[in-house]
């Protein structure tokens, strides 16, 4: 019998062979965590439509922040929920709550770790979308001065990154020049620059306290059918400033992260969101998926596709199987 001359399993033999030639690696760097930050002190509290996530209290969230980095997750992105809500966002701002306290136990108890913070008002406005209502639309010029002021307030408290989710129009540039103004220049935008509106987010507002009233957001997020309308978006964002972009969610977008990738030369995230976790964690504790595998697979697709960074829940348990 006659074999051609290339057998390719021959470098599939061993995982050191495989190890050898693989071309996309997976690493704790990679990772961004995020965390939600609740008022208090000494605080933790699960989120039970997401096991393994808690929502912590800005001293447990320094805490949190140093084990990461012992298991080299560098970054985190921090999530807020307020003691009170208003129709503006009002407290999204306020020097004392949760996330700027938590921005400032984060930077005392660790100087390595990155601190992201995402700025947007649905955790934060008493009817869950993301700006300002004018009746039953969110006005967008309106609420782009109360992300600023959100903005310029985190990264007083220290925050090393900014990162914009709302989808408002104009909102890399309103914040840039809110941060060059008050001499933040250093303070990087990661903007999330194409952000459906999908169904995989039904645990994070559970956790974020941030459904919506009314409506849906489907006015201001991006219609999952669109790619091109995704490239312009993240072009925009690069024009106003943005440092790096992401795409969110990750597993049902892996072709609108290709084209991203291919489209922009600035650093590429991508967000492994809730119900994506989620899915995960009900397959594997009902035995029907080797879930750390299944993990593992998942998050090198992400790489794969062109991610440059990762946020994921998966950070703690990922960064510890690859250890």
């Amino acid at each position: 019998m006659s074999y051609p001359r290339h057998r390719y399993r021959r470098l599939r033999r061993s995982e050191s062979l495989r190890s050898l030639v693989r071309e996309t690696s997976l690493s704790p760097r990679d990772f961004i965590a995020p965390l939600f930050v609740v008022p208090g002190e000494n605080l933790r509290q699960p989120v039970p439509s997401m096991p393994g996530v808690d929502r912590f209290s800005p001293d447990l969230a320094a805490k949190e922040a140093v084990e990461l980095k012992k298991l080299g997750v560098l970054s985190v992105i921090l999530f807020g929920i307020p003691a009170t809500k208003d129709a503006r966002g009002s407290t999204s701002a306020d020097p004392d709550g949760p996330v700027c306290r938590a921005v400032r136990g984060i930077k005392s108890e660790s100087k390595e770790t990155i601190v992201m913070t995402d700025v947007c008002l649905c955790e934060y406005t008493d009817h869950g979308h993301c700006g300002i209502l004018d009746g039953e639309n969110v006005h967008n010029d309106e609420t782009l001065k109360v992300l600023a002021a959100e903005a310029v307030a985190q990264a007083k408290a220290g925050a090393d990154v900014i990162a914009p989710s709302d989808m408002m129009d104009g909102r890399v540039a309103a914040i840039r020049e809110a941060l060059d103004k008050e001499r933040f220049e250093d303070v990087a935008i990661l903007s999330y620059a194409a952000k459906y509106a999908s169904g995989f987010y039904g645990p994070f507002r559970e956790a974020a306290e941030s459904t919506p009233s009314f409506g849906d957001r489907r006015s201001y997020q991006m219609d999952p059918a669109n790619v091109r309308e995704a490239l312009k978006e993240i072009a925009a964002d690069v024009e106003e400033g943005a440092d790096m972009v992401m795409v969110k969610p990750a597993l049902s977008y892996l072709d609108v992260v290709r084209a991203a990738k291919e489209s922009t030369n600035v650093p590429l995230a991508t967000y492994n969101v809730s119900g994506e976790y989620a899915m995960v964690k009900a397959a594997g504790r009902n035995g029907w998926i080797d879930e750390k595998r299944v993990t593992l697979e998942i998050l090198t697709s992400m790489k794969r596709a062109g991610a440059d960074l990762i946020l994921t829940y998966h950070a703690k348990e990922a960064a510890a199987w690859l250890a």
